[in-house]
């Protein structure tokens, strides 16, 4: 069982959340979100706060989803009240990033353009044309969308050149010596 499921989920002013049946729904400032929920595992509301529970039923392993439906719905009230944004740096000479409408161009280095359709419930912001910041509601949808963007050109170790996370740390690896061996 998880430690962190023990713990209540606060709900902040401004979020509303509702259980009907087998799914939640959280809205918020931000934007409302649902989701499914598993017969293992018991969500209730008491005192403006949630209550993740395993179910009584359960005896192999009880609690064993307890905790990835506390996270889950965790963040679904973090996003719906603060949001979740992801920052990637792209660099390298002549790489640069612009956003058409809902379509994200990318020039790095290819001889293609490179142009991913962004999703209708992300918001992707440019700055100094080699900063991407990528915003939203839903955590895994921001998550996914980045690590896409950094998939199309990921950081190579010898000059540094690619796109990666502003908080990633690439290590470095030396070039060539040029060492001749003796005969």
């Amino acid at each position: 069982m998880s430690r962190k499921a023990r713990e209540p989920i606060v709900i902040p002013s401004g979020v509303e959340v509702k259980i009907n049946d087998n799914q939640i729904f959280v809205k918020g400032q931000k934007g409302s979100l649902s989701k499914n929920l598993v017969k293992e595992v018991v969500v209730s509301i008491k005192d403006n706060q949630i209550i993740v529970d395993a179910a009584a039923f359960v005896v192999d392993r009880p609690g064993r989803l307890q905790g990835l439906y506390w996270a889950l719905i965790y963040n679904m009230v973090q996003g719906v009240s603060s949001g979740f944004e992801k920052k990637l740096e792209m660099i390298g000479v002549g790489y640069r990033a612009a956003v058409q409408g809902r379509i994200l161009d990318l020039s790095i280095g290819v001889s293609h353009p490179t142009k991913m359709t962004i999703p209708e419930t992300l918001d992707v912001l440019i700055e100094k044309n080699t900063f991407i910041t990528v915003k939203g509601i839903d955590k895994q949808l921001v998550g996914e969308f980045a690590a896409t963007i950094r998939a199309k050109r990921p950081p190579e170790p010898y000059k540094g050149k690619g796109i990666r996370y502003v908080d990633e740390y690439v290590r470095r690896k030396d070039g060539k010596t040029g060492k001749t061996s003796k005969k």
